[in-house]
């Protein structure tokens, strides 16, 4: 059954739907998991008795943890759940508790066998094109479009659900912050000073401002505020754009640069200290709005439809036709060689001194 996101009344069949055990696929990716979480908010609030599980993999888990809106989470772990007997079991492990409604955000193929193996009566999804896996989903829905969080969660305008600007949110415990300030100061991060976080890693060059002007960005916002500080974030693998910052940062004295990649949660907890995100379309970009840490993103060929729509989160992208969609790809990046490290001082002082004042 198709429904348009547009009608704030339950589909048809749907008006009296009372679950008491829902199932939300959201496999992967560390930000579309955050992403997930407004839908997440609106689901409890809605059936505030009803248990809700998070099916998602094991890197994303850990910012779902502590979250109250979530009664347990479903983790795949690849490294674990390794031989075709392992996996099995699991999805008849999933299969012995059966579920009342069943809400599958992306319709990848694991997605899909969880939704089949969650027994739900009700299987809710995004329509796609062909048409969805031969009558898995009950219903389903053309998704939203503006904002990404705003996106997902139109799938529940089946439940007469409508997003009212909820946000990403990350939920950390104190000691987790505790940790956090103690690792900023054995990494340099002084009382007075100012942290303002980087990440200038992407796997797609198309979406990756040059390490250059990361390198020269930190020095002009450096030269304007003695007291400043930069955390440059990476996850791993991706070392190599990271020490190509420092080579050619003129100020190597004031990054700050953890030993090993942190952990999502406490780079989470040090997000929060921040006064400023400065990045690439990545992750962190989700996580800088989960914690209410102003951001300022180059995005390249990224959509705008991964902001979020306040002032304390902006985009700096050139003004091109062919930023988005991106086709074919040119080989001079032009939407990321047009932004130039002294725009983004620019942007970003204002943002500073909008948040300090």
């Amino acid at each position: 059954m198709l429904e348009n996101n547009n009608d704030p009344r339950p589909a048809p069949g749907l008006e009296h739907l009372d679950p008491k055990r829902i199932l939300v696929c959201q496999q992967r990716q560390i930000g579309d998991v955050l992403l997930a979480g407004p839908a997440l908010e609106m689901l409890k609030r809605r059936f505030p008795l009803a248990e809700v599980h998070l099916f998602t993999e094991a890197k994303c888990a850990p910012l779902m943890e502590e979250n109250p809106n979530i009664d347990a989470l479903l983790v795949w772990d690849r490294r674990r759940l390794r031989g075709l007997w392992a996996q099995l079991s699991w999805y008849l492990r999933l299969a012995g508790h059966p579920y009342d409604l069943c809400i599958d955000f992306q319709q990848l193929p694991r997605c899909r066998f969880v939704t089949l193996a969650s027994r739900a009566p009700v299987r809710i999804s995004f329509r796609r094109r062909p048409i969805p896996f031969f009558g898995l989903y009950t219903h389903c829905v053309e998704g939203g479009s503006g904002y990404a969080a705003a996106g997902k969660a139109s799938i529940l305008s089946l439940l007469g659900l409508r997003w009212q600007g909820e946000r990403p949110r990350i939920f950390l415990r104190q000691e987790e912050q505790e940790q956090a300030d103690r690792q900023l100061a054995d990494w340099g991060l002084r009382p007075g000073q100012s942290l303002i976080c980087l990440a200038p890693t992407h796997k797609s060059l198309n979406r990756r401002w040059p390490a250059a002007n990361y390198a020269k960005l930190i020095g002009l916002l450096a030269e304007a505020g003695e007291d400043r500080r930069f955390l440059l974030q990476r996850g791993y693998g991706e070392d190599e754009t990271i020490q190509e910052v420092i080579r050619l940062c003129s100020c190597r004295e004031k990054i700050l640069l953890p030993p090993e990649p942190q952990p999502l949660r406490l780079f989470a907890a040090c997000l929060g200290r921040a006064s400023l995100l400065i990045g690439n379309c990545s992750a962190p970009r989700h996580m800088a709005v989960a914690m209410n840490t102003p951001s300022l993103i180059i995005p390249g060929t990224s959509s705008s439809d991964w902001t979020f729509p306040d002032s304390a989160h902006q985009e700096l992208r050139a003004d091109l036709p062919c930023s988005y969609p991106c086709w074919p790809p040119c080989p001079e990046l032009r939407c990321l060689a047009l932004v130039t490290p002294e725009m983004a001082a620019s942007k970003a002082e204002t943002m500073l001194k909008i948040r300090h004042d």
